[in-house]
């Protein structure tokens, strides 16, 4: 999995949201060299977790650090340029400008809050077009496109400025399966070439990918699945997998 250097983490988090509690005393931490996989039942906060780890979201209590700095004592624009720097995001739906091209989305996104010069951010923008297999429709926008192409466009958006950890809250979960393939294997691409990742999802196709399972149920981390990093199909690894999940009821 890569060393122990420790580059995110949450020490008994606490979110209240008016008396629903959330995340109860919830300690959990992100390796360099990891794509963490988050999992659980509907309502066990694995959203909320991503939100608050990514300074998306405060917390109640408890402390989350990145890189050994507690970020919760940083004020907004600090935190927003943190997030603008160091985190890259993807959701389930693409979110892109509606009035941008693919292309557009993109390199706009490669000279906001990076140090791409604007060469840069365009040899980029055909660098990732060309990986996420989308240069035949970049000057398309976002409604001309299928679901898939337009994750993809998204996926290519959160990279562009080469972030320190990209999150991903349940990014196939409006994909039918051939694209919801393509898009799990982008991201296991991305992490053989350096990316960490942290997943959130429900699917257990697209937690195969990952090399480190986390359950999470009622708020706290009940239980932790150790992989060997993703190479293909592989019976035995969908064996563990479903078994740790299994044990845990769910």
């Amino acid at each position: 999995m890569g060393n122990k250097d420790i580059i995110l983490s949450g020490k008994n988090i606490v979110k209240d949201y008016g008396g629903n509690v959330v995340l109860n005393g919830l300690d959990i931490e992100i390796y360099k060299g990891s794509f963490t996989v988050v999992m659980g039942p509907s309502g066990s906060g694995k959203s909320t977790l991503l939100h608050v780890l990514s300074g998306m979201d405060s917390i109640t209590s408890g402390e989350v650090a990145y890189k050994g700095r507690n970020i919760q004592g940083l004020k907004e624009k600090e935190l927003a340029q943190l997030r603008g720097n160091s985190f890259g995001f993807v959701f389930q739906k693409p979110h892109l400008v509606s009035s941008l091209s693919l292309y557009e989305n993109i390199f706009l996104a490669g000279l906001v809050n990076n140090s791409l010069t604007e060469e840069e951010a365009r040899a980029e923008t055909e660098r990732l077009l060309r990986k996420m297999g989308i240069s035949d429709v970049k000057g398309h926008m976002p409604s001309g496109v299928s679901g898939g192409e337009a994750q993809r466009a998204a996926v290519a958006r959160a990279v562009i400025g080469k972030p320190e950890i990209l999150f991903a809250d349940e990014p196939t979960g409006a994909l039918n399966k051939s694209n919801t393939r393509e898009v799990l294997d982008l991201l296991v691409g991305l992490y053989k070439e350096g990316q960490d990742i942290m997943l959130v999802t429900h699917d257990k196709e697209a937690a195969l990918r990952g090399n480190r399972v986390i359950y999470i149920e009622d708020g706290a981390v009940i239980s932790e699945l150790k992989l060997h990093n993703y190479q293909g199909e592989d019976k035995e690894r969908e064996k563990m997998l479903s078994g740790f999940l299994s044990r845990l009821n769910w």
